[in-house]
């Protein structure tokens, strides 16, 4: 069994390092060889240049190939997997023409996981674990009316006037302005067709609370059966949403005017300028912020009300961001080895079992991690 991990970009080294150091057989594709070596070359010498055709001859039965490769190649690769009978994880969201993957990978066997990164990944597994904890609590009732959230952000530990730094290609970040949400707030389906029509504030219960500026991400509706909820339940809000630090949307204030309708080479510009202005500094330390919360409310009061809270930075471990997002990947990579996950599409884990373990592994990442109970 073989584990061929393909991509070294900035967000995949200590998932990947976390595999080799433990022993596992793994194989590093990646377009540029030597990237790959200046990465893990320390650890391994089977390192080899990313090809489809090299990758599917070098995959046997039972074998697992991680892709951290942009989304296009995902399901080009779990497809490739399907006929070589292997594994397939990554930690991007689950598209339309994965999820139609599934039977047949249930029929074959195989283990098709995806969303095990941070977000979508570790905002899953707080999730799953608070509503166990609010059907199992004596608040729990039917009746009840519901408020979930869920905000993520990767922001400048050390604020800059734009509000932001890149960690990566700026073009997705530009991309991503452009889609539309879907999410409940005050019971009412909100379609928001432009991030910025929809910007509120959200007070973070950190350990010194802090304010920051949220909006809905994507659609947020089908996560509400993912997460368990029940049928019957009256859901007031329910939304899954990118944080950034406050100031954000006034600093952004041109980008906003000229994305929309910026043609992609145009986009492409905006890009390369940004990235020239606001991009990292050597061994300036990254931050990401989670919080993950569910309230229950009867007769307008809060009859329970937790908060997961994440707060983690850059350090001598490398970026936040990084940690964040490949090692679940290898958690999930171990997991399946373990076959302590089904056959078929999933995304990260709701077994109880699994979540509590995964977590325990994540807590050690972040600088602060805890539940915040707040009724």
């Amino acid at each position: 069994m073989t584990i061929h991990w393909c991509g070294t970009g900035l967000s995949s080294i200590p998932g990947l390092r976390r595999l080799i150091e433990a022993g596992h057989p793994v194989t590093v594709w990646n377009r540029t060889v030597e990237r790959a070596r200046d990465a893990v070359g320390d650890l391994t010498d089977d390192i080899r240049a990313f090809d489809m055709d090299a990758l599917t001859a070098a995959t046997r039965k039972g074998d697992i190939v991680v892709s951290m490769l942009p989304g296009d190649w995902h399901v080009p690769l779990a497809k490739m997997c399907l006929d070589r009978e292997a594994h397939f994880v990554s930690s991007s969201y689950i598209s339309p023409e994965m999820r139609a993957l599934d039977s047949e990978a249930r029929d074959k066997g195989l283990r098709f996981v995806n969303e095990v990164g941070l977000d979508p990944g570790i905002d899953h597994l707080m999730a799953h674990r608070l509503v166990a904890d609010y059907r199992a609590s004596k608040a729990y009732a039917p009746d009840n009316a519901i408020s979930f959230i869920s905000y993520c952000g990767g922001v400048p530990k050390i604020p800059n006037a734009f509000r932001y730094k890149f960690s990566w290609a700026p073009v997705g970040v530009l991309k991503a302005l452009r889609s539309p949400s879907r999410s409940i707030r005050y019971f009412t389906e909100l379609n928001v067709a432009q991030p910025w029509d929809a910007i509120s504030r959200y007070d973070a219960p950190l350990p010194d609370p802090e304010s920051f500026e949220v909006y809905p991400n994507r659609d947020s509706l089908p996560f509400i059966a993912e997460y368990g909820f029940g049928e019957g339940w009256k859901i007031k809000d329910f939304v899954r949403g990118t944080l950034r630090l406050n100031g954000w949307a006034d600093a952004w204030g041109e980008i906003f005017a000229e994305v929309g309708t910026a043609t992609d080479k145009r986009l492409q510009e905006i890009a390369d300028n940004l990235l020239a202005e606001n991009a990292y500094d050597a061994d300036e330390p990254d931050r990401v912020v989670l919080c993950v919360g569910l309230r229950a409310e009867k007769d307008g009061q809060a009859v329970w009300h937790k908060t997961y809270v994440m707060d983690a930075w850059g350090d001598e471990r490398g970026t936040a961001m990084a940690r964040l997002v490949s090692v679940p990947v290898s958690l999930a990579v171990e997991s399946v080895l373990n076959r302590e996950i089904a056959a078929g599409v999933h995304a990260a884990p709701s077994d109880p079992k699994l979540v509590a373990r995964w977590l325990g592994e994540i807590d050690r990442l972040a600088q602060h991690m805890e539940i915040v109970s707040q009724a």
